[in-house]
């Protein structure tokens, strides 16, 4: 059991799934050496709860990380293993956001339900693409919390609104994401903490837990981790604080990190 009391944690679209969507037989077969040696393999993604629909037992055993790093959820048990969650705190926030801002959409994702003020065509694809149910609301106060995360989306104003922000708001932790998104947190949550956290739960030391990641929201967890792997066709960001380059996502990035810890044990 050479992998014994090791965790890896994968990064979901650019790094663990190739450009096509898919987790290839290469990579399928590599992780399942190493859990059969002991190792503990999970991913790490942006994604909530509701909108992670990759699960798969023969692949992932050890529990998810949704929403950078502020959920983590146990499918084997089916329970919550920790939530890092926004709520009332940012009311204000958001509301000054939804005034100075009037066509900046605010999309709300709880542990059950998920809302959105100011819906367009751009939020409603957001959330049917990935099969979650929401509905429409006026105000943060007609929402279910605690939420996962809350993301902002404006077309032309992105930059402005993290300005707004930053000025206005300083309590409030967000990071720019894909497209023109920003997404809001609990302040010091991110997936390097969740990842640190993840392995405190399961009794893993913090010396053997390794990442793989290639984008910007993947860099704290790169850091966290003993050793952060980037593909080497990941972003400028990721790649920046890469401990180990490895092949890219369309030639088996985590194949190679397994193949590489495998000669380290």
């Amino acid at each position: 059991m050479k992998f014994s009391g090791c965790l890896i944690a994968s990064d979901y679209d650019g790094t663990l799934y190739n450009n096509e969507g898919v987790v290839t037989p290469q990579v399928r077969e590599k992780i399942a050496y190493f859990i059969a040696n002991g190792g503990s393999f999970t991913v790490c993604t942006g994604r909530t709860v509701q909108g992670f629909h990759a699960y798969e037992s023969s692949y992932i055993n050890a529990p998810v990380l949704h929403a950078n790093g502020s959920t983590c959820y146990d499918y084997e048990t089916q329970t919550l293993v920790f939530g890092d969650s926004v709520g009332e705190e940012i009311f204000g926030a958001l509301r000054s956001v939804a005034k100075e801002f009037p066509e900046a959409a605010i999309e709300m994702y709880g542990f059950y339900d998920s809302f959105v003020i100011n819906n367009c065509e751009t939020s409603h694809k957001h959330f049917t693409v990935q099969d979650i149910k929401y509905s429409v609301i006026n105000d943060p106060s007609e929402a279910q919390t605690p939420w996962q995360k809350v993301m902002i989306y404006s077309e032309n104003d992105s930059v402005k609104i993290q300005t707004f922000l930053q000025e206005n708001h300083p309590e409030v932790h967000f990071l720019p994401t894909t497209g023109t998104y920003i997404e809001i947190m609990k302040p010091g949550v991110d997936k390097g903490s969740g990842l640190l956290k993840l392995a405190d739960s399961l009794g893993i030391d913090h010396g053997k837990v390794f990442a793989v990641g290639d984008g910007f929201n993947d860099k704290e967890m790169l850091v966290a981790a003993a050793i952060g792997f980037v593909p080497c066709n990941g972003s400028k960001e990721a790649l920046a604080v890469a401990d180990r380059v490895v092949r890219s996502n369309n030639d088996g990035a985590v194949a190679h990190v397994i193949e590489i810890l495998d000669e380290m044990f």
